[in-house]
């Protein structure tokens, strides 16, 4: 079983502009990932938390937290949330409450394993993009 609650090294230092990035990059893949699935394309990043808290997760460090309608990230002791202005996280009354013995449920478990390759995928390109606008 992998605790996700429990920090992470990170490969890329977290920053603003950094963020701006990651939340860009993941909006285009869930777009992409809509139109696999022959789905209207999104309006914004709503039902994407399991994929954006994995994702920051694998780039940026820290930890995933959250509860049965949201998760998000705490890097370097602060609230991270690719998904903070989507239609749904605004709908939540508590969307920051974190219950950590949600992700030891056996099916949030194999649900964020289902992800995890798809978002490793996601991860390498988002780190080759950084590294090639940074080599300009």
């Amino acid at each position: 079983m992998t605790d996700w609650t429990l920090d992470r090294e990170a490969q890329l230092a977290y920053s603003y502009d950094r963020f701006a990035q990651a939340k860009i990059f993941v909006f285009r893949k869930w777009c992409e990932q809509a139109a696999e699935r022959h789905v209207l394309p999104p309006a914004d990043l709503s039902g994407s938390c399991k994929y954006g808290s994995l994702f920051m997760n694998q780039v940026f460090g820290g930890s995933i937290c959250g509860h049965y309608q949201h998760q998000y990230n705490i890097i370097g002791g602060r609230i991270v949330d690719l998904s903070h202005d989507a239609i749904d996280v605004g709908s939540i009354k508590n969307p920051y409450l974190h219950e950590p013995d949600f992700f030891a449920i056996p099916e949030k478990q194999a649900s964020l394993n289902n992800c995890l390759p798809r978002v490793k995928h996601w991860v390498a390109q988002f780190l080759k993009e950084i590294e090639s606008a940074e080599d300009k």
